[in-house]
């Protein structure tokens, strides 16, 4: 245990008491919010994203434990278990490099090699090896069988005898720990990712088209980009392409004497790999049995790494067959298969950081707050369907119009809009961005404009100050579905679901958007592609660190927002809506003791994070821990005034020591803490909400010139650059390179999902459906006199989803397809002079 906390204090550059006491409390029960929040003096302040870096990173050290054990119980049971081997084992710092050390021991089926040793053959194969000046001819004499084997195994010929001499070594070389993962390493940062379009496909069909940047790529693997890794491996997954791993090129070997080794076996050279002829001169096929090309660079390194060389002796040609056979038969598929596994293992976690640092963006952003809202869900020839809830996201009402085609009943869905906004004073119109939704928004503008020239009633200047927003409608039909959706609107239409959950998710995201599988989003990148465990773990994780950081109303909260929250299951949270509902309003968190299921340890854990908004505390609208009421206590007297007066005193707060309220069981830290909340208690720290305006006239994406000045929302952000939704049903992108006048490395540095954003349009391709973007609004248009290239560089977003791509930028030799946009040379060009 000590051990593992000692690593993960190295890795994350903290002390080890830190570590070891955030071991304890999670192994306790405790979650990383509450450990966050409430327990900074025991582990010395480590925030949530330590923590929940510490806490995978525990996960793994213990599963390898686990495996650590069972591998080396495994090769004491077999009595091969050297104080050596028990050293390296237990040095293995990585689950890949113990199962490396365990290969030669792990029970499998039987091998030629097995087979070979079986019959005897294992003694001349260790001495052709320490001695190449034998002849394996005569010495395989000795090893001749008279018949077969009862299975059938033939070593009756001296070919065969040397063919399992060939096994034997072959088989013992691709099972030596070190030469594997130094073969793994020299190719990661040496070897092409290659892929090129699959035979009997045709690069004009449409679906084969989306891969058009991968038909002929090449990169070197150990630099390939998230995006482009996943865009490959997808197009190998269709059909549509086929990828390899490529070795680097060899110069033409010049023949270079290698010394002798004499009879030694010790007196091995290292200085030269494989300067030997090819396998097929002198002796046709050679006794291994197989014919091979000049030595690749992976031979000349497994040669460099057993220190042997090709010195005409009578033996170094099958020994050299040996090697070739190493790598061709034994290593060349598995390090392949293994460089593929860790490229993808890599870009999974880029793709799933991306994806979670989206979600939270979107979870955090700024709530229109308690506002009557219509929801608009656009549709055309079903409707568009509409719903109305109130301050606290009760649904008030609903209908459908019929705006668009084929009914194009305009002045009908303007009345009907009109009702409705005036019965229940709406304030804001929210749009879903679907089918129809620039239409839809048209319509909503006229409506506004409608309400405003209304100057007869009273009501007409609240009207004035309506609004309107489109708003991300990911997820909604999963809602619509959903059983919970069932639950909460039992007598609303499915259909009309969807319009509600539009309209609550602009008073309130986070509140709304935990009622969705976060996968259904819909802010991330090839999201199907990656693991799926991985994927739901770590977004989980962003959504409880979210709610928590927020804080939720104990008396408004549903059941799925409860179920966020720290120390609270799904079935407690369900009993804290039923106890609401039985008993009316909660007016203490004491009362959560009286609920089903809750116990003091999920009172600890999940009070902290519970607010009570005119109860009998006013600290229970706080983020002060109960634990610590006795604290303020100590604060009242000091001050002689009762909490509600100190409570939002700026000024009497700061003039307060944290240290002379510290006590044993609560330090200075925690007491610090104590005195934010009641600065500014029940604060949200989410920003200020804010709303993008569409250009009229813009609708669709043949709407768009270049040189336009437009306003956006930020909808995805990958390192590379960022998606901007323009309200035309395609996002465009603003590259990396185009997003402010000074070197970016990722794009995460100056925009955020959600963020509303000015850019000005570089170039449009319609065909393709890509829109090039910038943020230096003081930009030149791209040139257009010079080559086309195809070199678009592109999330990769899920082409299941709206907006959707699937290729990726080609690095070397990519395909120049006709009709390609110059925007993207450009991006080239700029990404070039980066580089320099």
């Amino acid at each position: 245990m000590l051990s593992i906390a000692s690593q993960i204090a190295s890795e994350l550059k903290v002390r080890e008491a830190q570590v070891q006491s955030a071991i304890e409390l999670i192994d306790g029960g405790a979650t990383v919010p509450f450990i966050a929040r409430y327990r900074k003096e025991a582990t010395g302040g480590l925030d949530d994203v330590q923590l929940r870096e510490l806490d995978a990173r525990l996960a793994y050290l213990r599963e390898l434990h686990e495996r650590r054990a069972a591998v080396l119980k495994s090769i004491d049971e077999q009595g091969k278990l050297t104080p050596a081997l028990r050293a390296a084992i237990d040095a293995a710092p990585t689950k890949q490099e113990l199962e490396d050390l365990y290969l030669p021991y792990k029970p499998r089926r039987r091998t030629k090699g097995q087979i070979a040793r079986e019959f005897g053959i294992e003694p001349l194969a260790d001495r052709l090896w320490a001695d190449p000046t034998l002849d394996p001819q005569a010495e395989a004499q000795a090893f001749v069988k008279p018949e077969k084997g009862e299975g059938g195994e033939d070593f009756t010929t001296t070919t065969a005898v040397l063919d399992g001499v060939r096994d034997i070594l072959s088989e013992r070389w691709a099972e030596d720990a070190a030469l594997v993962q130094s073969l793994r390493e020299w190719l990661w940062a040496e070897g092409l990712l290659q892929s090129k379009l699959a035979a009997g496909k045709n690069e004009n069909d449409a679906e084969v088209a989306k891969f058009r940047d991968y038909h002929d790529y090449d990169e070197p693997i150990g630099r390939v980009p998230s995006h482009r890794a996943l865009a490959v491996f997808r197009g190998r997954q269709l059909g549509m392409l086929e990828a390899k791993l490529v070795l680097p090129e060899a110069a033409s070997p010049s023949p270079q004497p290698s010394p002798q080794r004499g009879e030694g076996a010790n007196s091995r050279s290292a200085a030269h790999a494989l300067p030997l002829p090819h396998a097929g001169e002198g002796r046709g096929e050679g006794t291994a049995g197989i014919r091979t090309t000049s030595p690749s660079l992976a031979e000349g390194r497994i040669a460099l790494h057993l220190g042997w060389s090709h010195g005409g002796r009578p033996a170094d040609d099958l020994l050299r067959k040996c090697v070739s056979w190493t790598w061709r038969v034994k290593l060349s598929l598995s390090t392949e298969r293994d460089l593929f596994a860790r490229l993808r293992d890599e870009a999974e976690k880029v793709a799933i950081k991306v994806f979670a640092d989206n979600l939270r963006d979107v979870l955090l952003a700024a709530p229109a707050g308690q506002k009557v809202v219509m929801g608009l869900d656009p549709g055309i020839r079903t409707g568009v369907k509409v719903a109305v809830v109130d301050a606290t996201g009760k649904l008030l009402d609903t209908a459908t119009v019929y705006p668009h085609e084929p009914r194009r009943d305009w002045d009908g869905a303007l009345h009907t809009l009109g009702r409705l906004v005036a019965q229940h004073g709406v304030q804001l119109i929210a749009i879903g961005n679907g089918t129809a939704s620039r239409e839809t928004d048209k319509l909503a503008g006229d409506l506004i404009k409608l309400m405003q020239n209304e100057a007869a009633a009273p009501a007409s200047q609240a009207q004035a100050a309506i609004q309107k927003i489109v708003v991300s409608e990911a997820g909604a039909s999963v809602y619509s579905a959903s059983e919970f959706a069932s639950a909460e609107l039992p007598d609303v239409d499915v259909s009309l679901r969807g319009a509600a959950s539009i309209a609550r998710r602009l008073q309130d995201p986070l509140a709304e958007l935990v009622k969705i599988d976060p996968k259904s989003i819909g802010v991330g990148q090839y999201q199907h592609d990656v693991n799926q465990s991985e994927l739901a773990r770590t977004l989980d994780a962003v959504v409880e660190d979210c709610v928590n950081g927020v804080g939720v109303d104990l008396n408004t909260a549903s059941s799925p927002l409860l179920a966020r929250v720290s120390g609270l299951s799904g079935t407690v949270a369900k009993a804290v809506v039923r106890w609401r509902e039985q008993h009316g309003a909660f007016t203490n968190r004491q009362q959560l003791l009286q609920v089903s299921g809750l116990g003091p340890k999920s009172f600890e854990q999940s009070a902290g994070f519970l607010r009570i908004r005119g109860g009998d505390n006013p600290l229970d609208m706080t983020g002060v821990h109960p634990e610590t009421y006795a604290v303020v206590e100590q604060i009242i007297v000091k001050t002689g005034k009762p909490v509600d007066q100190l409570m939002g005193r700026a000024e009497q707060i700061k003039a307060l020591k944290p240290e002379a309220f510290a006590t044993p069981q609560f330090g200075a830290v925690t007491v610090r803490d104590i005195l934010a909340e009641l600065e500014k208690p029940g604060r949200d720290p989410r920003g200020d909400f804010q709303v993008a305006r569409f250009n009229d006239g813009v609708e669709s994406i043949g709407d768009l010139r270049e040189g336009m000045v437009l306003e956006g929302t930020v909808s995805n952000v990958a390192q590379f650059g960022a998606f901007v939704d323009l309200g035309v049903h395609q996002d465009g992108l603003v590259h990396v390179s185009q997003l402010a006048k000074r070197f970016v490395g990722d794009a995460r540095e100056v925009v955020k999902t959600g963020q509303i954003v000015k850019v000005k349009v570089l170039e449009v391709d319609v065909p393709r459906g890509r829109i090039g973007l910038t943020m230096k609004l003081d930009a030149p248009s791209p040139r257009r006199d010079g080559p086309r290239e195809n070199r678009f560089e592109h999330a990769g977003r899920d082409t299941r989803g709206r907006g959707g791509f699937a290729g990726g930028q080609g690095a070397r030799g990519a395909a120049q397809p006709q009709g390609a946009t110059a925007m993207a040379s450009a991006f080239e060009k700029l990404k070039g002079l980066q580089a320099k």
